[in-house]
């Protein structure tokens, strides 16, 4: 399955509607191609934007954990408020449908990440990721979340607002319940696709796409199912989260190494055709 040649016009937003007969954004359409999946992978500087760009893919997000490393700062701890914009504004006119990973908003407060979404849609983005995880490992209460989504939607409805709940990963003995039971207040509260990272059994894949009536997420992982399976469960849309990053930079180790030891280097971009991804 080549989802690259299968995505909608992304200049046409009312190419695609609703059940209900409601046009959808380009972006929002993509999560509504039954068997067909979008296919996300994340970004976290303009050159890695615009190589993915190049490569065929319509729809690139970012990753926390990317541009706080490449800045020196640590994910998941609200320090990146400012990075991440300003990325947003590098990439917001891109060419490409932007969805940008907001960790939490970076606030607790409503209001603020009502503001944050205003500036990140002003610089051209179309959807945002925002997760109930914190990092002393608890989630934030449900009310909390829920009303960040709900002030996100009342300050730019067209905004695609992806809710992430973390409780596959923070250690939870039976998640299920509350997943489920946050993700659907979430969704109450406006959410327009949510995201379950940590959820990589199919028969437990199976049943939250059963359970919900929203476009569901999930990361890809080595140990998961493969896209095609994926697809196959009803996956609205597959993230790759910080993996391009980290193979970056398992990359750059690897060919150092490879330099030192004497042995071969595989191929790499030239000079050039990195230079060209500027115009881009």
């Amino acid at each position: 399955m080549n989802s690259l040649q299968q995505q909608p016009n992304p200049s046409d937003p009312y190419e695609h509607t609703t059940p209900g007969g409601h046009a959808m954004t380009p972006f929002a359409a993509l999560h509504h191609l039954p068997g067909r999946p979008l296919l996300l992978p994340n970004a976290w500087d303009h050159a890695s934007a615009a190589a993915l760009a190049a490569a065929g893919h319509t729809a690139i997000g970012t990753t926390s954990l990317g541009v706080a490393a490449a800045a020196g700062l640590p994910d998941g701890a609200a320090a990146t408020r400012a990075e991440t914009v300003r990325l947003a504004r590098r990439l917001g006119r891109g060419g490409f449908l932007l969805s940008v990973d907001a960790e939490s908003g970076f606030s607790d407060d409503p209001d603020e990440v009502a503001e944050l979404a205003v500036e990140l849609a002003a610089a051209g983005a179309v959807g945002i990721n925002l997760e109930d995880g914190r990092p002393d490992g608890t989630l934030a209460p449900v009310a909390v979340h829920a009303a960040k989504v709900a002030a996100v939607k009342a300050a730019v409805p067209e905004l695609f607002v992806n809710a992430r709940t973390d409780t596959y990963w923070y250690g939870q003995d039976d998640p299920e319940p509350e997943t489920l039971r946050r993700l659907d207040a979430y969704r109450q509260a406006g959410a327009d696709g949510v995201f379950v990272p940590g959820a990589a059994e199919p028969p437990l894949i199976a049943r939250l796409v059963g359970a919900l009536d929203a476009p569901l997420n999930v990361l890809w992982t080595p140990t998961g199912p493969g896209f095609a399976e994926l697809a196959a469960l009803g996956v609205a849309r597959v993230s790759l989260g910080s993996l391009l990053y980290r193979a970056a930079l398992a990359a750059a180790v690897a060919t150092a190494g490879a330099v030192a030891d004497g042995g071969p280097v595989g191929p790499v971009p030239g000079y050039a055709e990195v230079q060209a991804l500027n115009e881009l």
